[in-house]
């Protein structure tokens, strides 16, 4: 790490968390120093007047027939058999899903994985049903890298079974660390089996949606609840949003918002309330939701039915007071044996966004909280992945676990296979960057690793490193098709990084084993860097078909493209400059 220093007698904010590079002069993370094993974890430094975290956790929560020893352990009652990852943490054991997880973190051991279950501070989804498919388990909690979920399901006028199966592969081939089947419309049964038959990652369900298949809300009971429950968690659903949360003392607070409710799960239950005069039946029977879903250790995500739904209702009292319930819900579901994390907000402005995450890790006593973006604005319709992820990174970086995407019609339609790739790499940036600020041990190297090609003008290694390597490979040819010691941008005369090159007394390029070599012409494009192009729509289909058709076998020096506006003006002239510089060679057959 760089030796610390003061610039204008100040010196840099360093809190003691780990660097999380090895290379160049960054000084390091300015977040909180790590705490694993403790109410801190990875987590930013406390804005003055923040609530401090919860000194309880689930151990303070145990099943009223354990009984601690005098050594501090405690111990089931004669002829208890674990079932859930959290009692099997309780015992001291660590599962095969524990160490799979700490294999996939990297930064983590079994024992430390173990101890955060333990504590409630990290959940493992993985109905057994689920596990004995595909399901590659992973960890929620903020010990762990930060998680992105995708939204997926079929609507009453839109998708279907095969196509939301195609968009369950599609998105975890972008980055969804986990799946929500959220269908409406079609056979959602069917739906449901197909996306957990495929899926290599725990899926999440709404199950009251299916509840109200074929009934009117205000005729569903405490047995339909307890059915359809039992049903889902059969097929092998790895968490069950549950409305819990929200009460019929709650009601009278929403009248004052613009918008009202917005979550499906919370209207339906408010309606159901006003309707029989009663509290919320999923409120009633909580403790029979428990012991059903420990059955098959289905995790709890503790749904907020009452987040705002706008800037102008974030952080309202309606909300709040919904959290406070939720914090009791963890409570129970804790003594009952079952995983919980928590669901928050919603739109939020980033003023507000630390606050919020904070605020819950005091109430739910550290459990994971797994957010909605959240959207900083609301004025931005068709681009809500990008004012979601804005603020999703803010929350990471504060202290949620999880963070649901948003993609770019969440106001206006049903996502579509584009959508949710834009979706899912705007939350990847969202929760890498998040982790670069934590301090989270390693989660900087990939970062680092592509400096060093982006010194070298190493392209073919820039592209390797990139998370959309397509993307980056296209967008680099569309204007030029050359892996040379410039790009289009500023082309050669005047490229910093090759001038730095030249300037003997730096360091820039020369990082070993990241030597650019010979300039080349770079190699076919492929179809998926193809069909980038053509959705771009700034080539004309002379440009395109010249792109997509050549090869190195039949490209020679004469079909380059090379323009480089920066040097020249004339399409001809600047590609004799090009070859005259790079000294491209003539690939023969």
């Amino acid at each position: 790490m760089p030796t610390p220093f003061t610039i204008a007698g100040i010196p840099l904010p360093l809190q003691g968390a780990y660097a999380p590079g090895s290379d160049g002069t960054n000084p390091g993370s300015f977040a909180r120093r790590a705490d694993i094993g403790g109410p801190w974890a990875f987590s930013s430094p406390d804005t003055p007047g923040m609530p401090a975290p919860s000194q309880k956790t689930a151990w303070d929560f145990m099943p009223p027939d354990w009984k601690q020893r005098a050594d501090g352990r405690w111990e089931p009652p004669a002829g208890f058999v674990p079932v859930t990852q959290l009692e099997h943490a309780r015992l001291g054991i660590i599962t095969p899903e524990m160490r799979r997880v700490a294999e996939r973190e990297g930064h983590l051991t079994p024992e430390q994985v173990r101890d955060e279950v333990a504590a409630g501070r990290m959940i493992i989804p993985a109905n057994r049903h689920h596990l004995a498919g595909k399901l590659d388990p992973m960890a929620i909690g903020r010990a762990t890298r930060t998680k992105i979920n995708a939204n997926l399901g079929a609507s009453p006028v839109s998708s279907g079974t095969q196509e939301e199966v195609e968009k369950m592969r599609w998105a975890v081939r972008w980055g969804a660390d986990t799946v929500m089947d959220l269908s409406t419309g079609g056979d959602l049964n069917a739906c449901r089996r197909a996306i957990l038959r495929e899926s290599t990652v725990p899926v999440g369900t709404v199950p009251i949606y299916s509840m109200i298949l074929g009934r009117k809300i205000e005729d569903l009971d405490e047995q339909a609840i307890l059915d359809e429950l039992r049903n889902q968690a059969e097929q092998g659903v790895d968490y069950f949003t549950i409305h819990a949360g929200v009460r019929q003392a709650h009601l009278p607070l929403v009248q004052r918002r613009l918008i009202g409710i917005v979550s499906r799960g919370g209207s339906l239950l408010a309606k159901w309330m006003l309707h029989h005069g009663r509290e919320n039946p999923m409120y009633e029977i909580f403790d029979a939701i428990c012991d059903l879903m420990r059955t098959y250790d289905v995790s709890f995500s503790l749904g907020d039915g009452l987040r705002p739904g706008g800037l102008a209702d974030a952080s309202d009292e309606a909300q709040l007071r919904e959290l406070e319930t939720l914090g009791e819900l963890t409570e129970r579901a804790w003594r009952k044996g079952c995983q919980v994390m928590v669901e928050g907000p919603g739109h939020v402005p980033f003023d507000q966004i630390e606050f919020n995450m904070k605020l819950q890790r005091r109430i739910c006593h550290g459990a994971p909280f797994y957010v909605l973006g959240p959207l900083v604005t609301d004025i931005f319709p068709g681009y809500d992945h990008i004012t979601s992820c804005i603020g999703a990174t803010a929350a990471a970086y504060h202290g949620a676990s999880m963070l649901c995407y948003v993609t770019p019609k969440e106001h206006v339609g049903l996502p579509k296979k584009d959508d949710v790739k834009q979706a899912c790499i705007a939350y990847k940036i969202a929760a890498h960057a998040a982790d670069v600020a934590l301090g989270i041990p390693g989660s900087r190297r990939q970062d680092d690793e592509l400096t060093k090609a982006r010194a070298a003008l190493h392209w073919e290694r820039q592209f390797e490193l990139s998370f959309d390597s397509d993307t980056a490979r296209a967008f680099h040819d569309e204007d030029l098709d050359v892996d040379t010691d410039f790009c289009a941008m500023c082309g050669h005369d005047w490229c910093s990084v090759r001038i730095s090159k030249e300037i003997q007394e730096f360091a820039s390029g020369k990082a070993e084993g990241f030597e650019r070599g010979a300039a080349r012409r770079s190699a076919a494009l492929t179809p998926e860097q193809q069909e980038i192009l053509a959705r771009r729509g700034n080539l004309t289909p002379e440009e395109l078909h010249r792109l997509a058709t050549k090869t190195r076998k039949a490209v020679g020096a004469d079909q380059g493209k090379g323009v480089c506006h920066s040097d020249v003006s004339h399409a001809e002239q600047a590609r004799i400059l090009q070859e005259r510089l790079v000294h491209l060679p003539v690939v023969r057959g």
